[in-house]
């Protein structure tokens, strides 16, 4: 699983996609067996890679597109379904994602700042959680980072390599694995293990503390 969503895209050649068809190009054939190899290409081939490419391309659109409107995505029954469970995780969770929305907006609307995504998610899947609990606005998705194949350690090397060295980078998290990496690259690192701690990042951000 790629890293990250450009990851791919030198293999892609640019070809009109609005009449391709994925279904029948060939690509699930030979990604479900190692061995296969088929007129379409095997699996890590150009041609197999080109249509990889063709689909973090269509992902890509997909998420841009229904970032701010994912209903639109799922479609008016699964949109409904969707909504209530929202709301039914948000009264579990004493309003856990609506407090961490809050304080990923106040970031995402300062001019010189960004909100950066590093997750043991696979890319995909990743993109889908954060479309689904609509932190679509908040993370572009380019800075949404999959550490599945190389770990947090190496994504955080690489964000710093695309952004530099002499910005300040603030770590927010809850595992050891983030906390660890945040240490080696002197980087100060918020915890958030409780409700309170996520109250406390958006006083702070509220009045500029952070």
């Amino acid at each position: 699983t790629p890293v990250h969503i450009d990851d791919v895209s030198s293999d892609d050649n640019g070809q009109d996609l609005s009449t391709y068809s994925f279904a029948t190009d060939g690509f699930h054939a030979a990604a479900t067996s190692a061995s296969l190899c088929l007129a379409t290409g095997v699996r890590g081939g150009v041609d197999w890679m080109r249509k990889l490419a063709f689909r973090y391309r269509r992902v890509k659109e997909l998420y841009c597109t229904y970032k701010n409107n994912v209903g639109g995505l799922l479609g008016p029954a699964k949109r409904e379904a969707w909504l209530q469970l929202r709301a039914e995780v948000e009264a579990l969770t004493d309003s856990w994602l609506t407090t961490a929305l809050k304080s990923l907006s106040i970031i995402s609307s300062r001019s010189n700042c960004v909100n950066v995504l590093v997750t043991t998610t696979q890319l995909i899947p990743a993109l889908a959680k954060v479309l689904l609990y609509s932190l679509g606005s908040a993370f572009p998705i380019e800075n949404i980072y999959s550490a599945t194949k190389i770990g947090k350690e190496s994504c955080f090397e690489r964000i710093m390599q695309r952004f530099g060295r002499k910005v300040v980078y603030v770590v927010i998290g809850d595992g050891v694995e983030e906390e660890q990496a945040a240490t080696k690259h002197n980087m100060p690192f918020w915890r958030i293990s409780s409700h309170s701690d996520l109250l406390a990042l958006h006083q702070a951000l509220e009045f500029e503390y952070l």
